[in-house]
């Protein structure tokens, strides 16, 4: 049971749904109209810092926009940009955008130049404004051109409405001693919090009991175990 339990602790898809918005609503709205098929500019610019949650949002807008009928691609990095667009029209959302050598800067130019001129969109992520990025002067300047949204992480004081409101939207009955207990000994930025209370939903579900700081305590404590009870580095 156990075993099943640590199976269907997976976290979900990022998605929309899943995002904790705070002070981000602009941003995400754009995405969630862009992902529907408008083309507000040709490019768009997600920037933060790690934990803010600027990839979850290229991956909600890659499934959105294929949900919605829209072709779309993520490229984990710009080494696995395309240089021509794969479709017409198409979503082309690539992560870590200031990474991107000097072979993929050429390609990412080529690539902003062909959506530009087949109706498709260009959106990527990074940990600083277009201006700071190490990137030849015409692609950062196309980037820059277009909408820059700093993506901001959520303050820690807000951090605990926010998980209670995701884990309604779970059916979650999330006591406030179990997320002080989190907030105190887990990981702090959201896509990590998230994805422990996806866990203990599942592991909830599985062994038929509440979650409490018990459960929480005793997933954390065989979360950092490798299968030959090694601990993690």
């Amino acid at each position: 049971m156990e075993q099943l339990a640590f199976e269907l602790a997976q976290p979900e898809p990022p998605s929309f749904a899943n995002f904790a918005i705070g002070r981000n609503a602009e941003p995400v709205d754009v995405l969630v109209k862009l992902a529907d098929g408008a083309r507000p500019t040709p490019a768009i610019v997600l920037w933060g810092a790690f934990g803010s949650g600027r990839s979850h949002l290229l991956h909600a807008a890659v499934a959105a926009a294929a949900g919605s009928g829209r072709p779309a691609l993520y490229c984990e990095g710009p080494s696995a940009a395309p240089a021509e667009p794969p479709d017409v029209g198409v979503l082309v959302a690539v992560d870590d955008v200031g990474s991107a050598d000097a072979a993929a800067q050429g390609h990412l130019f080529t690539l902003y130049n062909r959506l530009a001129e087949t109706g498709g969109g260009l959106l990527v992520a990074a940990d600083a404004p277009p201006a700071r990025l190490p990137l030849r002067d015409d692609l950062r300047s196309r980037l820059g051109a277009g909408l820059v949204y700093e993506i901001i992480p959520l303050a820690d004081g807000d951090k605990p409405a926010a998980l209670v409101s995701y884990a309604r939207t779970r059916g979650i009955d999330l006591p406030d001693d179990v997320i002080a207990y989190l907030l105190s000994h887990g990981r702090r930025d959201m896509p990590s919090l998230m994805a422990t209370l996806d866990a203990l939903d599942r592991e909830s579900l599985v062994t038929k009991r509440p979650i409490t700081i018990p459960l929480l305590r005793g997933w954390m404590q065989r979360a950092l175990l490798l299968p030959n009870g090694a601990r993690k580095p």
